[in-house]
């Protein structure tokens, strides 16, 4: 027998909850469909846990609209709900005459992308403001914060209960065929079952060019190559040394090795890039290389301070050298299949923009 369910999401990350929760508000049926344990348990819950006020990415790209968007949807969510969260700004700091002229053109990008608040920082303001950072110059970005991303995906995930919605865990999809009613999946897990899912969301995260791989029917060349990228982070111990999110210039595969503080307070430095690595095992002989990277706007560090904390993984679009891809909404004015959203590609700033990408995917489906 094979169910057919209304609106099926695969993937329970935080964007794809934030997709079911949009949709099941519109009255939609949305059942989602998790291969591991637990909602959020790779990309969602092993990162930086920052919310982005949208610099860095190129004017017209889906990143920097749909940064700048949910940004503010994500605060007022927050704010909403009380979910924990703190707007504790963010200063980019640059330590060469080169990266002073690199911040000036972040500086323009943030304007080109709606981002109004940043403030120029001169060397002793900086000295004022963080007396533990060496650096020439900075940008200041009031607007950028920290949240608790496990809070927010079960507020998510409540909210998709109560409009009906449900999540299974533990039920992966093993395999998939375009059929004339939808999508029609095979369900692996502890107990395996046949859905035709009349519409179908692809937010595996990690997973999700593998899950497109999977559907008989969507055409091969729509669906694009999977690389991966690990990121190590150390926490620091003891009392933190700075009030502020820190990071240096960004580098071409991410934003460097940049200083974070969680809602505890506690201080955590990374992610570095690991291209080809998927898997969470920490490799201790990196730590040489944080301390390079660290000393170069934080001279103070002390090496003994700084401990292995997680590892996280980003779904790339890209080899390593290539520019990083914008992130990718595939429909069916893309692939054809009617009823079929992939995203692809969704990496850092995916936790700051999931609400605005849930919207996105809802226009996508919803007449």
């Amino acid at each position: 027998m094979t169910e057919t369910v209304d609106c099926v999401v695969i993937g329970a990350g935080v964007v794809g909850l934030a997709c079911a929760r949009e949709l099941a508000r519109c009255g939609r049926e949305v059942l989602v469909l998790e291969a591991a344990r637990a909602a959020g348990t790779h990309s969602s819950s092993r990162n930086s846990e920052v919310i982005h006020a949208g610099i860095y990415y190129p004017r017209g790209s889906l990143k920097a609209a749909l940064c700048v968007e949910g940004r503010e949807r994500l605060y007022r969510y927050c704010r909403e709900r009380q979910l924990p969260h703190r707007r504790l700004g963010k200063l980019i700091v640059a330590t060469t005459d080169s990266e002073r002229e690199t911040l000036l053109g972040y500086r323009q990008a943030a304007r080109d992308n709606g981002v109004e608040d940043l403030q120029w920082i001169e060397q002793p303001q900086l000295q004022h403001l963080e007396p533990a950072l060496a650096g020439t110059c900075a940008l200041l970005s009031p607007s950028t914060g920290i949240l608790d991303s496990h809070a927010l995906m079960l507020s998510l995930q409540g909210d998709l209960e109560s409009n009906g919605g449900l999540l299974v865990c533990r039920a992966p999809v093993i395999a998939a065929r375009v059929v004339d009613q939808g999508v029609r999946l095979s369900v692996g897990g502890i107990d395996p079952m046949e859905i035709t899912a009349r519409t179908l969301v692809n937010s595996a995260g990690l997973d999700a060019v593998r899950v497109a791989q999977r559907i008989e029917g969507l055409p091969a060349a729509t669906i694009p190559p999977a690389y991966y990228a690990k990121g190590h982070y150390f926490t620091l111990r003891g009392k933190a040394p700075f009030q502020r999110l820190i990071y240096p210039v960004a580098g071409r595969a991410g934003l460097g090795i940049h200083v974070t503080l969680d809602m505890q307070g506690r201080v955590r430095f990374g992610p570095d890039v690991q291209w080809g690595e998927r898997d969470y095992r920490f490799d201790e002989s990196r730590k040489p290389l944080f301390i390079e990277a660290i000393r170069r706007y934080y001279p103070g560090l002390v090496p003994d301070r700084l401990e292995p904390d997680y590892t996280g993984v980003r779904p790339k679009l890209v080899p390593a050298g290539e520019a990083p891809h914008d992130f990718v909404i595939s429909t069916a004015a893309q692939h054809g299949v009617g009823g079929l959203v992939n995203l692809f590609g969704i990496e850092s700033p995916g936790l700051t923009a999931a609400l605005a990408l849930a919207r996105r995917v809802r226009a996508a489906l919803v007449p």
